[in-house]
Formats: C-alpha cells, structure tokens, sequence
C-alpha cells in the first residue's frame, strides 16, 4: 500500500478525490435539508457548456479556465431556475428540470462542434463528462484546493445566516437577512462544488456526491453541525475509498467507484444508524409488539378480576389463551418476571392459572388510566 501511495498519479487522484469529498458533503447539507436535491444534479448538468467554452476561449484544455467557464453556466442556471420560480408559477422541481435540460443540451451541442473541428487540443475533453482522474495534475490540485478552502470558509464565515436561512427563511426575512442574496451564495458554492468534482467524477455522476454524504450523516445526527463534519468526513472517506480501489483494480473508473463508495455508505447509515437506522427500528418495533402484548393481557387479566370482584381472582390460562386466539404462556412468563403474575393453583382444577400481584393491580390500573378508561375498564 505505502508503494502504491508512493506515485506520483495516485496521490494526486487521492487528495483530489478527498478535496471533492469535503466540499461536496459539506455544501451538500444545505441542498438535501432545503429540499433541493435535484440542484446538484442541474449545476453539474449545466457546467458542460461552461467547459465548452472554457476551452474556446482558452484555446486548450487550461484547467483554470475550463473551471472558471464551468463555474460561470453552473452559476447562470441557478439564477435561471430562482429566475423561473419567482416570476413564473412554475414550482422549484419543475424550474430545475427545464435549466437541466436546457444547459446540457447546449454542452452536448459546443462540445460537438469542438470535436468536429478537428483540434488535436481538444482530446479528452469529453472525459468531463464521466470523469477522468487519472489526467489530474498537481496545479489542478491547487485550484481544487483553493475552491474548497474559500467554499468551506464562507460557510464558518456566515454560518448563522446559512442556517437560519436553510431552517426557517420566512424569520430570516423578517429578522432583516438578505435570504435571497444568502440562497444565491449557497447555491453558487454548491456549483463550486461541481466544480472541483467535474474532472473527478464527471457532470453525469456529480449530483450523487453532493446528495450522498448529506444523506448519510442526516441519519446519524439531527443537529446541523455534527451532520455537516460528518458529511465531509463521509464525502473525504467516500473519495480516498474509491480513488484506492481504483488505484488496487486497474482498468476500473475512479468516478464510479467514488459514487459507490459514497452510496455503500448511504445504505449502511440507513440500516444501522442509531435510532434512525432500519435495524434499531426493527428492533424498536419488536420490543413494542411485545409490551403491547404484555399490557394487553395484564388489563385482560385484571378486567376479568373486577368481573369477579376479587382483584387475586385466578384466572385460568387455557382461558387467557382463547380470549386472545394466541398462547400468551410467553407474555405472561415475561409479567411474572418483572412481578406484576404470578403462578396459583385453583382446586379443583388441576390447569395452570395466573393471578395478579399488588404491582401488577396497579399496573393494569396505570395502563387502563393512559388509555382514557376508568379504573373498572370501562370508558
């Protein structure tokens, strides 16, 4: 490993897949929890035409230039969608979804033209599209580094106003923040955020960047700042993995495998994230079926007690059983080791009975209470 580590192209494409990691988790909190997932997805579509004409006017593959195009259409389509939203009745999804089409199209349409005339300058250009880290050099590390430092700075630098902006703009309005300026900062740093990717991942597999680290660090914490640290944490984890893996199985894209790296991590959060995660859910779920069977057959066992007037009435267990269809042996075993039953005998009946304890009257009574019926059952 440390061999490997050791090329030159290798960590250039690792710390550039942790630069696009950091910065694509941390602005990618503010989409997912403005509901605005689908943004990465139109900014990355629409930096095409941006590197299009990058490349025109740089008269090469400059990256600085390239970058500075693309940062340029990705921007023009944000302003384009709150354009469309704010003065037409045309909600957010269906804005995103005509600048996405609109600003693709015209990329595919440039960079067709570019390839029909021949340049030997143009080769590789339509790598942008799905990505190629291995042409990554080390200036083009300077500038990624350079866009995710002052992408991660301003969001320090105006971290109150993002999110009083991202939770409750209707208050930031009325407490006198400029909500709309603050929307277009975050929605321009998240196209900086396309843009350090574009090289890595590519325009098409872009928008699962910004959204993936977001989603997962959503499920391991409800507090912003914790999910925003997480999600560059998971982003960088999510780069470094699939940028390794590529480097271990050559002849495989680094992009793709950054992405599957990123939604492996969705998937794992999903089902073991503490509290929210489908595995403690199920278990949760289980552990309540249970409880709701035990209070279920303590105020049954308490209800045919008050029928008898007796609250030790010894009720017999192939009756218990048949009231509810089921065999509540295992219920009951359970309230008898927490000492609200316990075991009796009824002679002349040789069959098992149960009879409740003062904790468990008190109990049935506690239940029935926090259901809304009278301490005899009834409503």
């Amino acid at each position: 490993m440390l061999a490997l580590l050791s090329d030159y192209t290798i960590q250039n494409v690792v710390i550039g897949a942790a630069l696009l990691g950091i910065i694509s988790g941390v602005l990618g909190c503010f989409a997912v929890l403005r509901r605005q997932s689908l943004l990465g997805d139109t900014l990355s579509h629409a930096a095409l035409p941006g590197v299009c004409l990058g490349f025109i006017i740089a008269g090469s593959r400059d990256m600085p230039t390239i970058l500075a195009g693309a940062l340029f259409t990705g921007t023009l389509a944000a302003l384009t969608v709150v354009l469309l939203t704010r003065t037409t009745r045309l909600k957010t999804d269906a804005g995103l979804g005509i600048a996405l089409s609109l600003y693709f199209a015209l990329g595919v349409v440039l960079l067709t033209l570019i390839q029909n005339t021949g340049s030997a300058a143009q080769g590789g250009l339509d790598s942008f599209l799905f990505g190629q880290a291995a042409a990554i050099l080390r200036s083009d590390l300077h500038v990624m580094g350079a866009i995710t430092l002052v992408a991660v700075g301003l969001v320090a630098l105006l971290w109150k106003d993002f999110k009083l902006v991202t939770f409750d703009p209707e208050f930031a309005r009325t407490s006198g923040l400029p909500v709309l300026a603050l929307e277009l900062a975050l929605t321009a740093m998240i196209a900086l955020a396309v843009v350090v990717g574009l090289q890595m991942v590519g325009v098409v597999l872009m928008a699962a960047m910004i959204i993936a680290p977001a989603v997962a660090a959503r499920q391991w914490s409800p507090t912003l700042g914790v999910m925003v640290v997480l999600s560059g944490v998971f982003g960088m984890v999510s780069g470094i993995a699939g940028a390794l893996t590529s480097a271990l199985a050559p002849g495989l894209a680094t992009g793709p495998l950054i992405v599957l790296a990123a939604s492996a991590l969705v998937l794992v959060s999903i089902a073991i994230a503490p509290g929210r995660g489908l595995v403690w859910q199920a278990i949760r779920s289980r552990r309540n079926r249970r409880e709701l069977a035990g209070q279920q057959v303590l105020t049954t066992l308490y209800r045919l007690a008050a029928t008898h007037g007796d609250a030790a009435y010894p009720s017999e267990q192939t009756m218990v059983d048949a009231y509810f269809g089921v065999g509540t042996r295992g219920a009951l075993e359970k309230l008898a080791a927490r000492g609200l039953v316990a075991q009796t005998e009824h002679f002349p009946e040789g069959t098992l009975h149960w009879t409740l304890t003062a904790a468990g009257v008190a109990e049935a009574e506690k239940v029935l209470q926090n259901l809304g019926f009278t301490e005899h059952g009834d409503a």
